[in-house]
């Protein structure tokens, strides 16, 4: 997770008021302890996991933080990953990962070190041009027999913060069991496509310090929160909650990881975009380069989805299909949208309600029998 020197509600409000984002956290945490190797702890101080030798755990990992990315490693020791987002994947072996806000990995690590102690770590990824907490989390992996807890502790190095290749590579190194109990139902085809341009923008504010606020944005709109809950709406016809009229395309395309439009005001309003029942959808995912390219985190309530490709740039709709996995692509609920570049997903629409697929701002998509 990610801590700061403040209560986060005085956080958020200070950002609200100056209309920029929140200030960036004190430090990275894991179950809510900086750890041995923090600048307020003690050798002793942290989260200590005990094992004994020659058996086989199971980590259950999950960024609680807000806004890093990031890597964790464990000192000595090899990580399988077997389930990402509570779904089954083929085991892949590896030192590290990458975990998304919001994301949860689960991995097995075999005890095969002999008797001490050994660091984990959390670390930022970031590989774009934009401030973070560079603050490395700790904790302690401490096998049974270790004579005290002041026994030397093997030491673990973490990653650049913007290491790049290695993230890639974990990230497109997962994929789905795909067994015969566990299929990987991939839609095969596409009944209804959807293109999400995803970045900030800035808006007038009477009420900010500087006049300004900056926002979130899909496809250029920024959502409000009703007064009125949308279900709420929808199952009593309420009207003037909301539109359905959320653009399933840009509505102004340009070099979309470039450095992007002048004009920087969005369009504001709950909208909602419909989906048929039961349609097979993808959902391209593309980044833009509106103030910064970054990583963004995108979460889908009510489904889970399968990420059949990811790549570099701008997505170009005639060569870009043909890199997808459309046999064992990973299934999860979120994905990170890798810097300056997309991710497809696709899933099938079969839970009617209303789920939001938020960054910072949010899309409405409505499923209706």
């Amino acid at each position: 997770g990610e801590w700061w020197k403040a209560d986060t509600e005085t956080v958020i409000n200070q950002a609200m008021q100056l209309g920029v984002g929140p200030n960036i956290s004190d430090s990275h945490t894991i179950n809510g302890h900086p750890g041995p190797m923090s600048d307020c702890a003690s050798s002793q101080d942290g989260f200590n996991l005990d094992v004994e030798n020659g058996k086989t755990y199971m980590l259950r990992i999950i960024n609680a933080g807000l806004n890093d990315d990031l890597f964790f490693k464990i000192a000595g020791h090899g990580l399988t990953v077997v389930e990402v987002d509570a779904v089954y994947t083929k085991p892949y072996k590896t030192d590290i990962l990458l975990i998304t806000p919001g994301q949860t990995t689960n991995v097995l690590v075999t005890t095969d070190q002999s008797a001490g102690r050994y660091l984990l770590s959390v670390s930022p990824f970031l590989d774009a041009p934009l401030q973070v907490d560079n603050k490395t989390g700790t904790a302690t992996l401490q096998y049974a027999n270790t004579v005290s807890a002041t026994a030397r502790l093997t030491l673990v190095k973490p990653p650049p913060q913007n290491a790049t290749p290695i993230a890639s590579k974990f990230s497109e190194s997962l994929r789905s069991l795909n067994s015969k109990e566990y299929p990987a139902n991939v839609p095969q085809t596409v009944d209804h496509s959807l293109f999400f341009t995803i970045g900030v923008g800035v808006n007038p504010c009477a009420n900010c310090i500087n006049g300004t606020r900056v926002v979130g944005t899909i496809n250029n709109s920024t959502f409000v929160m009703p007064s009125t809950p949308i279900l709420q709406a929808r199952y009593y016809s309420i009207p003037g909650v909301f539109t359905e009229d959320f653009p399933a395309t840009p509505p102004h395309k340009f070099n979309y990881t470039g450095s992007g439009p002048k004009n920087l005001q969005t369009m504001k309003g709950t909208r909602v975009h419909r989906l048929p029942y039961n349609a097979s959808v993808q959902v391209i995912l593309q980044d833009t380069g509106i103030i910064s390219t970054e990583s963004h985190p995108i979460h889908l309530h009510g489904f889970n989805f399968f990420v059949v490709g990811r790549g570099v740039g701008n997505y170009n709709p005639k060569a870009s299909p043909s890199t997808f996995n459309l046999i064992d692509p990973v299934e999860r609920n979120t994905i990170g949208v890798p810097t300056g570049g997309w991710t497809a997903i696709r899933f099938r629409a079969d839970n009617p309600g209303r789920d939001f697929n938020p960054t910072l701002p949010y899309c409405l998509l409505e499923g209706v029998p």
